[in-house]
């Protein structure tokens, strides 16, 4: 018997702000491993990427930081454009910010509307998300938009988790992986009861790092997620 092969798209939302410094410096150490590791992960299982493309949404505070606030890049096709995700993800510096909290549900806006793979007869479109920082809420730009902030964002958290919820992303499909406070939104967003379809919350406190640990998890969930 055949295993099954999926086309895995995956988008990863980085807060890039100071206190993420110890968190930044482990995705750029993680970047060229996803592949590897998640491919070896499946193999295990009798499953097989056919195809893996990877996206960086990195987000800071629109209110703050300008035309650095928001730094996203294109899909980069794995492992033949590694290079290029490489130097992308090394070149992110954490900066910036300002007080909590950051713009982080813009950034996930952005990822979900990202142009997901439709090849192949199986998909998984994955979010993973870090932060250690509560973020705006969206209402907020109704009353003080700066020049800067993205057109076609959601006006608040219902219409972001009707985004979410909707064709953007299929949704036998998507997944969130995400590494946030008990905070709000995170707390809304991960909640037991009433929270998102296919969200997986792993909680995170400011200065932490991205231990072996918490990767291990991460690359778990994404394997499981491949079902």
């Amino acid at each position: 018997m055949q295993p099954f092969q999926y086309h895995v798209d995956m988008a990863l939302c980085i807060d890039a702000t100071g206190s993420m410094g110890p968190v930044l410096e482990q995705v750029k150490t993680n970047a060229l491993r996803f592949y590897s590791d998640i491919s070896a992960a499946l193999t295990e299982k009798s499953k097989v990427i056919a195809g893996m493309r990877v996206r960086v949404v990195a987000f800071r505070d629109f209110y703050v930081d300008g035309d650095r606030a928001l730094q996203s890049s294109e899909f980069f096709s794995l492992p033949e454009q590694a290079a290029q995700f490489e130097r992308f993800v090394k070149e992110l510096r954490a900066d910036g910010g300002g007080d909590e909290p950051e713009s982080a549900l813009e950034a996930l806006a952005v990822a979900i509307k990202s142009p997901w793979t439709r090849e192949g007869q199986r998909q998984r479109h994955l979010i993973v998300l870090w932060t250690d920082a509560s973020a705006h809420p969206l209402e907020k730009a109704s009353t003080d938009m700066p020049s800067n902030y993205p057109s076609g964002m959601p006006g608040n958290l219902s219409e972001l988790t009707d985004l979410w919820a909707g064709q953007e992303i299929n949704f036998g499909a998507k997944r969130l992986i995400f590494y946030a406070p008990d905070a709000e939104p995170w707390s809304v967003i991960g909640a037991t009861n009433g929270g998102w379809e296919n969200a997986i919350w792993y909680p995170s406190r400011a200065g932490h790092g991205l231990d072996d640990l918490t990767y291990k998890e991460i690359i778990n969930a994404i394997v499981n997620s491949v079902g």
